[in-house]
């Protein structure tokens, strides 16, 4: 039995070897809060028809064998920081390519980053940042309020209602009392 725990809520999920799939992918979802969780596994590639090895050979097979570890994903497309205050801890989230829906963490959000914080005024989908790729395979970020009650701001500046705001690495930007940095590193 392997275990690992969910991203979001903190439960852990168990799970046996025999559910990996030949890719050495294992894939559900959390019983709790209904998250979207997967692993991918080192294993040993076996061949279908395969001739009974010598003790030798069995030896040397079982001494290559690699022990599973969590693969790291394939391409980075940046972080949000999340700069620590008197309402929460330092948070970091990984950013994928489409939309990037940020909130308030919650048994009934179901935003990417899920920000565990005490902070009032922010929502629970506040704000979402797009990644994209434009014309020559470069990464871009665009920003847009929820609509959120309280808003986003960029720097000092409110975004209105339907604007969107291109970010870069660096760029800092708050909801509510909380600041969060793009790192692109």
């Amino acid at each position: 039995m392997k275990k690992i725990r969910c991203p979001k809520c903190g439960n852990v999920i168990y799970f046996d070897e025999s559910e990996v799939d030949e890719n050495g992918t294992f894939v559900t979802s959390c019983p709790e809060c209904g998250k979207k969780v997967g692993v991918r596994l080192k294993i040993a590639k076996k061949s279908v028809a395969q001739a009974p090895l010598s003790k030798e050979e069995d030896k040397a097979a079982s001494d290559s064998v690699v022990s599973p570890t969590v693969a790291e994903p394939s391409e980075n497309f940046g972080k949000l920081v999340v700069i620590e205050n008197r309402f929460h801890y330092k948070q970091e989230f990984p950013l994928h390519l489409g939309d990037n829906f940020i909130g308030r963490a919650s048994r009934s959000s179901h935003v990417d980053c899920a920000i565990a914080t005490d902070d009032p005024s922010m929502d629970m989908t506040h704000c979402v940042v797009n990644v994209s790729r434009d014309r020559n395979g470069r990464l871009k970020y665009i920003l847009r309020d929820g609509p959120s009650n309280t808003g986003t701001f960029v720097g000092n500046e409110l975004l209105g209602d339907h604007e969107r705001r291109v970010i870069e690495d660096g760029t800092l930007f708050t909801l509510g009392a909380t600041s969060i940095i793009l790192s692109l590193e």
